[in-house]
């Protein structure tokens, strides 16, 4: 397993152990003992996926304190275009984006930090997203910052999004809870 941080602080890539044959592949995409040697959080409170079909933008999603958390996405089909913000006030990338690729048969996977904005956007014709998170999900505490308020650069101009993620507040008018 490989883990390698990003331009974000306390945000890495994962590349996780991949074993092939004439079977197929298995992906071993988190090991406490290693994930613990490089100072990450090891005790997820749940997991969940999301199947999408092309052309939908899931987010910029996170819950705030004290129900903010890690979350570690991975794709496991498909493929999707998948973006970070950084809402920690004090960080020296405050505000800051990054953009990754994720694919099913590139087996890769995001750790997030508590305070970072997660969205993606699915490019291929339909993508399973999987997430593993350090707290339970509480609605009142689920937030957002709207899509297209970033300096991120979507491969659409009127991608499919939910009501709610239309309805997010722009970055610039966040508030934001998080500190480093």
């Amino acid at each position: 397993m490989n883990i390698v941080p990003t331009k974000i602080n306390d945000c890495f890539e994962i590349s996780p152990n991949v074993q092939k044959d004439d079977r197929g592949v298995f992906v071993k995409n988190f090991h406490q003992d290693i994930f613990i040697r490089h100072g990450l959080k090891t005790k997820f409170a749940e997991e969940y996926y999301s199947y999408s079909k092309k052309g939908v933008l899931r987010g910029f999603h996170f819950q705030i304190p004290p129900y903010d958390h890690v979350k570690m996405v991975y794709c496991v089909s498909g493929t999707i275009m998948d973006a970070i913000v950084d809402l920690r006030k004090g960080s020296p990338t405050y505000g800051h984006s990054l953009v990754f690729e994720l694919k099913g048969e590139v087996p890769k996977a995001l750790y997030l930090e508590k305070g970072i904005a997660h969205a993606f956007y699915v490019m291929s014709e339909f993508a399973i997203v999987m997430y593993k998170v350090t707290s339970v999900y509480s609605p009142e505490h689920d937030a957002g910052i709207l899509w297209n308020s970033t300096n991120v650069s979507w491969p659409a101009n009127n991608p499919i999004l939910s009501e709610r993620d239309k309805c997010f507040p722009p970055i610039d008018k966040f508030d934001s809870p998080f500190f480093t």
